[in-house]
């Protein structure tokens, strides 16, 4: 949304500063960069503080010589940008006014062409709050130049300048704006925060939390309320975790999501979530998952630590590792089974354990393999990497795939055939229907994956899917008919 003031009045000749990280950009480029960093050496972190102590001007000029940013995949806010070509199209100077270091600076400004001079922080300036205003006041004048910013920071810029133009600013800053200067413009295109925070959590990834409540339903324990209350928290628990290993996984992988077709839409890729808000999150999210563990055996607490220790390895390293990423992903679904047993005190079975780890693994390889599939037919070029798997590397993928996923049924099959089945269920012949259904899945499953119809992830595509909910439904059935 964009609101005017006197928008029918000439083009004023006064030049127009814009302030960088918030109001160009969505994003925080020093947080940014500070995140690149540490995804290069994790080690650096113990160099910050050194760095620091030295001025924040040499903390942004010591990442800046380190890091590389791709300046043609930040959201820019786009009416913004829209505004200022136009402004630039009648003649106005614009300049780039920002505390980020000159160098990401000045890479902004060759990018986007618009601006005719760059105030930036270098080595021994911080510009920004007092000393930027001092540097516009000293350039241009008293109320010498209009100023696009969009934080608490920029009011005391707006006190010495003509016009405000406001871009994204709360309502506080508003107020405060309209206060002491004439408000020219303003930009706000924020949308709903607390749909844009629920979106970094990823909701829908819960689902896969489900698997908790497998071990309870196959001990045939569902009817007692205490052990569903403890699934139910165990749930939850599993939840925050996960939601704070998605947010430090798109920190992550901002520069790879923004090319990506669908990711880039994510809210820290996009801008739509403050970036240092979700940095806040993660430790937030994972204190609260561990609180409400607190109310569990300390069984499913160590299950718990190990699933956040494994998904951190797998952000950190693991997925770029062919194989060995699929191989955890498949883990990490067996886990959440561990768990689930772990949560009501039960033993896991050495059945459910072989079972989930072929057919997950499996629904592991279906993920690569849609990923690369995808990126190959975008790109339409003989070679494609993706994660460190090659596109000669599809064929593979699907073969290894396949034969896990049969060997799943295979597993349950024998299951069928033992002693614990006899003892827990009145009709267990009826079982054996499952093994039909799975196969015809699992077939149906690597089908459309083949023909680039799957999902990425092909166990939300399961919740999604009418006849995955169908042949789930009839597997529910015959269970109750073998009881």
């Amino acid at each position: 949304m964009m609101t005017e003031v006197n928008s029918a009045e000439p083009v004023p000749t006064h030049p127009l500063c814009v302030d960088l990280d918030g109001t160009l950009v969505r994003t925080d480029l020093l947080i940014e960069s500070v995140v690149g960093l540490l995804k290069d050496n994790p080690l650096n972190l113990f160099r910050l503080p050194g760095w620091l102590l030295r001025g924040k001007a040499h903390l942004k000029q010591q990442i800046a010589d380190r890091v590389e940013l791709d300046v043609s995949l930040l959201p820019y806010n786009e009416p913004l940008l829209t505004y200022l070509e136009e402004q630039k199209s009648r003649g106005r100077t614009l300049v780039l006014a920002t505390a980020t270091n000159v160098k990401y600076a000045s890479q902004i400004s060759m990018h986007l062409g618009l601006f005719k001079e760059v105030l930036a922080s270098d080595a021994q300036t911080n510009l920004s709050g007092n000393i930027k205003r001092h540097h516009l006041v000293r350039a241009f004048g008293e109320k010498g130049f209009d100023y696009a910013g969009n934080a608490d920071i920029d009011v005391a810029i707006w006190i010495h300048a003509r016009q405000a133009i406001l871009v994204d600013a709360t309502r506080g800053v508003r107020r405060r704006a309209k206060d002491i200067t004439e408000i020219n413009r303003e930009f706000d295109s924020r949308g709903s925060g607390f749909f844009q925070y629920l979106r970094a959590m990823r909701p829908h990834q819960w689902l896969k939390n489900l698997l908790i409540f497998v071990p309870l339903i196959m001990a045939h324990q569902v009817q007692q309320p205490q052990l569903l209350v403890q699934a139910g928290l165990a749930f939850l628990a599993f939840g925050l975790c996960a939601s704070s290993v998605y947010l430090l996984n798109d920190l992550l992988d901002l520069t790879d999501d923004r090319q990506h077709r669908t990711k880039r839409h994510r809210p820290l890729a996009a801008g739509t979530l403050p970036i240092l808000h979700g940095v806040l999150m993660i430790p937030v999210l994972l204190f609260l998952a561990f609180c409400i563990a607190l109310f569990l055996p300390v069984e499913f607490i160590w299950v718990l630590a190990s699933y956040y220790g494994v998904t951190l390895a797998y952000s950190l390293r693991l997925k770029q590792s062919p194989l060995t990423d699929v191989l955890v992903l498949a883990g990490l679904y067996t886990l959440r089974i561990i768990a689930g047993a772990a949560a009501v005190s039960t033993a896991p079975s050495f059945w459910l354990l072989a079972f989930s780890m072929f057919l997950f693994f499996s629904l592991a390889l279906v993920k690569r393999f849609a990923e690369l599939l995808g990126l190959t037919r975008e790109r339409q070029e003989g070679i494609v990497a993706a994660r460190g798997y090659r596109v000669e590397d599809l064929e593979g993928l699907a073969q290894s795939g396949i034969a896990s996923g049969y060997l799943s049924v295979l597993v349950l099959a024998l299951y069928i055939n033992s002693d614990q089945v006899k003892a827990l269920y009145t009709h267990p012949e009826f079982i054996w229907l499952l093994c039909p259904l799975l196969l015809y899945w699992i077939g149906r499953v690597w089908l459309l994956a083949r023909r680039g119809q799957m999902q990425e992830d092909p166990v939300i595509f399961a919740i999604q899917d009418r006849r995955s909910l169908l042949i789930a439904c009839s597997g529910f059935l015959i269970l109750w008919l073998a009881t």
